[in-house]
C-alpha cells in the first residue's frame, strides 16, 4: 500500500453507530469522572437546569461531567468531564 494513500475515513463513516449509541437511554449508561475517577450510572449525577442549558455534575467531587445546550438551530453537547460513557448493547 502507498504511503499516500489513506488508511482512515471521514466521520461520515461513523454515522451508522453513532446513530445507534445516541439513540438510547443515556441514564443506565456508566461513565466515569476525569476529575475523581468515580464510575457509576448516569441517573446518579447531579443534573442542573435552571440555566440555558443543562449541566451535570459528578456525585463524587462536583465536576461538570456534560453539559448540553440547545439554540433554535444547534444542539452543543460538552462531554469532557466524562473519562468515558459505557452504553450497554443488551437490553
Amino acid at each position: 500500500m502507498s504511503a499516500d494513500v489513506p488508511t482512515y475515513l471521514d466521520g461520515n463513516a461513523a454515522a451508522g453507530a453513532l446513530r445507534e449509541v445516541f439513540a438510547v437511554d443515556l441514564t443506565a449508561a456508566i461513565g466515569k469522572c476525569t476529575g475523581c475517577g468515580h464510575s457509576a450510572v448516569f441517573a446518579e449525577a447531579h443534573v442542573y437546569v435552571d440555566a440555558p442549558g443543562m449541566v451535570a455534575r459528578c456525585p463524587g467531587c462536583d465536576n461538570v461531567l456534560l453539559r448540553v445546550v440547545s439554540t433554535p438551530n444547534d444542539t452543543y453537547l460538552d462531554l469532557r468531564g466524562l473519562t468515558y460513557l459505557r452504553i450497554s448493547n443488551t437490553p
